[in-house]
Parts: C-alpha cells; structure tokens; sequence
C-alpha cells in the first residue's frame, strides 16, 4: 500500500487564543456565561478586550482542529490544515506557528483575506475553568473552497472540529470533505467540540455523521445531550449506532473508549489542574498519532490521557517537546 502523505488532514476554525486570567467577578459584570464557548461579534470582543490588560505572550495559535494538529505534530506525526486567516497581525502571527510546526496550509502569505483572523477570549478563573467568548472574524465564512481535494485524497484520517457546524458554510464544507474522504479511502474523525455545540446544533451534526464516522471524540456532557440519555453507560451504546470506535473524556475520572469490540476504561494521572485549554484537542491529537503509528488503542488511550493531564498543570494548549518525550518513553515501560 501506498505511503500516505498526512496522518491527518484538519478543517476547522484558525483561531488566535489570548489566554487571561480572571476573576468570576469578571464574568458576572460583562454578563458572560461561565464554562463554554460563546460566539461575539466585533465590537462585544473589542470591549472585552479593551477592559484586560494583554500582552504577546497571551497568544496562542490555536483553535480546537490547529489545537489538535499541533499536538499531532509534536508527537511525530504529520498534517495538513484547511483554514482561512486575515491579512493581520493576527494571521501572520498563525501562519508562522503552523510553519513553525511544519503543518502544510492552504493559507500563504499572499493569499490570507481582508476580513480579520479569528480571535478568541480564553477567560480562566481559580477552579481551572475556561470561558470562551470567540469572534470567528474571516473563519465565518470558511467553505469547502478551502478545502483541497487533492490533498486530502493523500491522508489516512480527515479530522474535523465541530465549531464548524455553527454556519451554514462550515456545516456544507464538513459534509463536502467527508464525502471525499468517504470515496478516497479516508477515515473520518469528528470533535463535537463543546457542549454549545451539541446543546444548539445536534442536527446539524446528524447530517455531518450520516451514517457513521470512524472516530468520534466527545465528553461526558456532550454525549448525554447528543444522545438525549440520562446515565453514560445508555449513552455510549446508543453513540455505537454513529460511531465504529469512540472516545468519552471524563476529565479527572480518566476516560471511556470503544474500540469497535469492547470498552476500555483509562485510569486518570492525578493532578492539579490549572488550566483545561486544549485539553480535549491535545487528547484528540495524541490519540490520532497512536492510533495512526501503529499503537493499540488502549495505548493510544494512554498516551493521550496522559498528554492532557501534563497539558492542565500550565497555562496555555501546549505541552512541550521534553513532555512528549516523557509520555512516550512512560508508555512503553
């Protein structure tokens, strides 16, 4: 069999994080809802903004799908990013760190777009919580046009973010790269993301799923409301209807997979978490470079549960190279 090119190839939504802390004092004032993701437009953004004090060092490249490439990548493993990115700031500022990381794009430098990159408000109170409020700027109107066929025909997973449901563009670019992916012998992995996601959206990512996808990543929460079940153990059986193989993240209670057989339940790394940015999309990217080089998926389980608990001791969606050399030679003990 042919060599393919990508481990994965993402679509998603580029984001440039500006990680604070605050107070839930802070939340209370500006009337912002506590521990998920919220879509702001310009201006409610730039008062946000406007009331902290941010430097450079706040910001991330980042965004759920570039969050999990990057993880993909530092693990060993290769991929391709279709986004979109302002000519700003902003947009060069994503567009070096994805060539940092040596993740190939359809975004070059002469090629961004007048409308300004995607930004988003990571706001982190003491219990380690993150409240999002994002402005998707020029990632709104990010569309299958991004999409390269040809690149993606040459991956072995197509990985796309579930923000994306959230416009009628992003919802018709998903079930455009699925289809390709589905006729090219490409598997295909979904995030349902955030629980504003699944809460607002749960048919619009019905029509992504169609008839099944071949990883789905989720949490506790998000597969309740998805599945409309009130326990986790009638929740999983009823995700084995959409999914071939599965993860369930239960933060400090480890996490729950399916492998397509049998359910693995991976025992948590205890620690003390201070903050959950990126979490789930470091745990996405782990698993895929697992399961994408050869590792079982109690393995991959392992590496990626243990990925995200290193990730939730510092501030920021990254762990760095030193970690992921830890966590691979602690596996194969």
């Amino acid at each position: 069999m042919k060599k393919k090119k990508y481990d994965v190839f993402g679509i998603g939504n580029a984001v440039v994080d500006v990680v604070v802390s605050v107070e839930d004092s802070f939340l209370k004032k500006y009337n912002i809802e506590k521990g998920i993701m919220t879509l702001i437009d310009a201006e409610r953004q730039k008062q946000l903004l406007d009331s902290l004090f941010i430097q450079e060092d706040m910001m991330q490249a980042a965004g759920s799908s570039g969050n999990t490439l990057i993880g993909l990548h530092q693990f060993g493993g290769t991929a391709y990013f279709a986004c979109k990115l302002g000519n700003d700031h902003f947009g060069k500022f994503y567009l070096k760190t994805l060539k940092d990381y040596k993740i190939t794009t359809n975004m070059r430098d002469d090629n961004t777009f007048d409308e300004p990159t995607a930004k988003c408000l990571v706001m982190v109170t003491e219990d380690a919580q993150r409240t999002l409020n994002t402005f998707l700027g020029t990632s709104a109107t990010f569309s299958k046009n991004e999409i390269n066929q040809n690149e993606l025909i040459h991956a072995k997973y197509l990985y796309m973010e579930g923000y994306l449901v959230s416009t009628d563009l992003g919802l018709d670019a998903m079930k455009y790269a699925k289809n390709i992916a589905e006729k090219s012998n490409v598997k295909t992995a979904l995030s349902f993301s955030d629980t504003s996601m699944v809460k607002y959206f749960s048919n619009r990512l019905e029509e992504v799923i169609g008839a099944s996808v071949d990883v789905l990543f989720c949490n506790v929460e998000e597969a309740l409301i998805y599945t409309k079940k009130n326990s986790l153990l009638e929740a999983r059986e009823e995700l084995k209807k959409i999914a071939k193989t599965f993860v369930i993240t239960m933060g400090a209670n480890g996490s729950m997979l399916f492998d397509g057989d049998t359910f693995i339940d991976i025992e948590p790394y205890p620690v003390i978490a201070v903050d959950t940015v990126g979490a789930g999309d470091l745990f996405a990217g782990a698993f895929l470079f697992s399961i994408t080089h050869k590792h079982s998926f109690i393995e991959a389980g392992k590496i990626a549960s243990l990925a995200s608990s290193k990730l939730v001791e510092t501030y920021g969606p990254r762990i760095t190279d030193k970690q992921v050399e830890f966590i691979l030679q602690h596996i194969h003990k």
